[in-house]
C-alpha cells in the first residue's frame, strides 16, 4: 500500500453489492489521511467490510464553507482526503460540489476514482437510445412543479434520465403519463444491483399499472430513463406552435416579419412556415 499525494480524491462505492467495489478504491481508501463521508455510520460497515481503518469524518454540502475548508486545508498541509457518499460517485446526486469547486478555485488537485454510477449501470441494459441522454436529477416534490419540469423537457429528443424515490414514484410516473402520453417507452431500474433488484421496459401506461399492482415494485431507489420525443413530432409541433403564434402577430406585424419571430421564437423552420402562412392567406383572400 503506497501513501498518496497530497490531493482530493473522489471515490465512488458500491450501491448495492459489496463485490463491485474496485480493488483501486479499496487502496486508496486505506493510505489517505481522512475519509470525509455523507454519513459515517453508513459508511463505517463498508469501511470495515473491507479493512479500512483510515480516519472518518462526516462532510455534507449542506455544512457550512467552513467544514470545506478544514478539508481542503489539509491537503494545503501535503496531506490526502478522500470523499465518498453513502452509495455510488460522490456529486452525481450526492453531496460533493461545494468541496471540489473551491478545491477547484485553489488549483488543488483533483482526482476521480472511477467505479459504481446508477445512472450509466441502468443506461446500459434499457434498451433506449445511449448516444445521447441527459440527466435531470430527482424531480421536485410538488405536482406542480414536478409537472413543470417535465413540460419543460416535452419535445427533448435525447433520452432522458431521472432518479426517484420510493414514497413518489406512484405520483410521477402519474404525472409522466399526463405530459408525455402512455404510449413512450419508459424503462425502470430499481434497487440496481441489490437482492431485489428489477429492470423493466414498457409503454409509459403499462409501467404505470406495473408499478401500481405490486407494493414491491413500491420500494427502493428508481432510475428511470424515458425515451426521447420522436423528431418527426417535434419538428410537425413546433411548425404547428409557430403557425398558432403567427397568427397572433399578424395583428400587429407584416407576413414576413411574423414568419420571422415565430420561427426564431419556436425553432421552426422559417421557409416552410412562410409557405404555409401564404398559402393559406391566399387561400383565405
Amino acid at each position: 500500500m503506497i501513501e498518496q499525494q497530497a490531493a482530493l480524491y473522489i471515490v465512488a462505492t458500491p450501491i448495492g453489492n459489496l463485490l463491485d467495489m474496485s480493488m483501486r478504491a479499496v487502496d486508496v481508501l486505506k493510505s489517505v489521511s481522512l475519509i470525509a463521508a455523507e454519513d459515517t455510520r453508513h459508511s463505517a460497515v463498508l469501511l470495515q467490510h473491507f479493512g479500512i481503518t483510515t480516519k472518518m469524518v462526516s462532510y455534507h454540502d449542506f455544512a457550512s464553507t467552513r467544514s470545506a475548508e478544514k478539508l481542503l486545508e489539509k491537503v494545503r498541509s501535503g496531506l490526502s482526503v478522500a470523499l465518498i457518499s453513502d452509495a455510488g460517485t460522490p456529486l452525481i446526486s450526492d453531496p460533493g460540489y461545494k468541496l471540489v469547486n473551491l478545491a477547484r478555485q485553489e488549483d488543488l488537485k483533483v482526482v476521480p476514482i472511477p467505479g459504481a454510477c446508477a445512472i450509466t449501470a441502468a443506461i446500459s441494459v434499457a434498451g433506449l437510445p445511449s448516444d445521447k441522454f441527459i440527466f435531470e436529477g430527482f424531480l421536485p416534490n410538488k405536482m406542480a412543479a414536478r409537472q413543470a419540469q417535465l413540460r419543460s423537457v416535452l419535445l427533448e429528443t435525447r433520452t432522458l434520465i431521472f432518479y426517484e424515490s420510493p414514497h413518489r414514484i406512484i405520483a410521477s410516473l402519474e404525472d409522466f403519463n399526463t405530459v408525455f402520453g402512455g404510449q413512450r417507452k419508459l424503462f425502470i431500474a430499481r434497487e440496481i444491483s441489490k437482492k431485489f433488484e428489477t429492470l423493466t421496459l414498457k409503454s409509459l401506461e403499462e409501467c404505470l399499472k406495473f408499478v401500481s399492482a405490486d407494493a414491491n415494485q413500491q420500494r427502493g431507489e428508481f432510475v428511470l430513463i424515458l425515451e426521447g420525443a420522436d423528431k418527426d413530432g417535434v419538428v410537425d409541433s413546433k411548425h404547428n406552435e409557430a403557425l398558432a403564434m403567427v397568427g397572433l402577430l399578424l395583428e400587429d406585424l407584416s407576413m414576413k416579419r411574423a414568419v420571422a419571430v415565430a420561427a426564431k421564437i419556436t425553432g421552426a423552420k422559417k421557409n416552410k412556415l412562410y409557405e404555409e402562412v401564404l398559402a393559406r392567406h391566399k387561400s383565405s383572400s
